[in-house]
This record gives structure tokens, C-alpha cells and sequence, in this order.
């Protein structure tokens, strides 16, 4: 059995095998594995306890550190936010950001006339000025995930990657 602290300012509740946390800067929710781990919420504290089902005894022991991690994060998260900052690159032809919607459009890369697109993914917020892109949101997956297709939409196909290393790339993390 393993209990979360909830921090100050951060609700948390349950609905099913479902756990919801909100904070200053947004929420997120958590899916939890039944035939693994129950899941409770009492007070101030998450309560994490592994099922009686022994065949599955290793495995639900991983499932609980590591849905601990998740629910620890997702904690921290949701009252302080996360921030990921990228940077263009380019070479060859200058490259345009713009955010439509839930989408990001990269221009010109490569010279395509055509512009890529990349996937915005839950509640994450993504700024473009000039050459650096802001990407922050209050689910840390969610904003990883947001960069990762940002990154994979300026892949160069067909081409050299040693010569044409244009592209958007995760300088650093806050």
C-alpha cells in the first residue's frame, strides 16, 4: 500500500477506476488499471493498495510505484505547470510558425510549398515568436507529447538528416 500527499490547493476525486486532479494551472486525468491496483481517496491522501489476485503480485507491485510516480507528478503538475521551450533550426529556407486551432503548421520547411502540421495534444498552450516555440500545459504527457509531434512533423524524409537538419528541437525544459 502506497499513500500520495496531496498538496495544498490541488483537488483530487475519484470516479471509478478514473482519478481527476485539479490545480492553479489546470487538471488532468489519471486511468487506473482495476484487475492491478484500488485506488482511494481519503482526506488529504491518495491511497494506492495492489489487488489480492497473486498471480498478478509482481506486476501490480511495478503498477503501484509507478502509478505513484504518475499521481505524484500529475500533483506537482496541475499547481505549477510545465514548460517546454524548442528551437527553429534552419539553413536551407526560412522556416514560419503559426498555431491554428489545436494545430501547429510549420511553413517551408525544406522549401515544400505545402506546410506540415503537428497535433496539439489536451489542454496544452503552444506560442511561437520568431525563432523560439513555448509549449506549457499542466499534464506533463500531454506537453511531451505535444513537442514529440512537433519534432516528428519536421523529420526530413528522403533526405540526408546529417545534411538537412532543419527542424523544430526541445532546447530545454522548466
Amino acid at each position: 500500500m502506497r499513500e500520495i500527499e496531496i498538496q495544498n490547493g490541488v483537488a483530487v476525486s475519484q470516479e471509478g477506476s478514473k482519478l481527476t486532479i485539479k490545480g492553479k494551472k489546470g487538471s488532468t486525468t489519471k486511468a487506473v488499471n482495476g484487475r492491478l491496483l484500488a485506488i482511494k481517496v481519503e482526506g488529504n491522501k491518495v491511497i494506492i493498495g495492489i489487488t489480492k489476485n497473486k498471480k498478478l503480485a509482481s506486476k501490480a507491485e511495478l503498477a503501484s510505484q509507478a502509478f505513484g510516480t504518475e499521481i505524484t507528478d500529475a500533483i506537482k503538475t496541475v499547481n505549477d505547470g510545465i514548460e517546454r521551450k524548442m528551437t527553429v533550426i534552419f539553413a536551407h529556407f526560412p522556416m514560419s510558425i503559426e498555431i491554428k486551432g489545436k494545430e501547429v503548421h510549420i511553413k517551408n520547411i525544406f522549401g515544400e510549398k505545402v506546410s506540415r502540421v503537428a497535433r496539439i495534444v489536451g489542454d496544452t498552450k503552444v506560442e511561437a515568436k520568431g525563432q523560439d516555440v513555448k509549449v506549457t500545459g499542466a499534464d506533463k504527457y500531454d506537453v511531451g507529447q505535444t513537442v514529440a509531434n512537433i519534432k516528428n512533423a519536421c523529420h526530413a524524409r528522403g533526405q540526408d538528416t546529417r545534411v538537412f537538419q532543419d527542424g523544430v528541437y526541445p532546447s530545454r525544459e522548466e
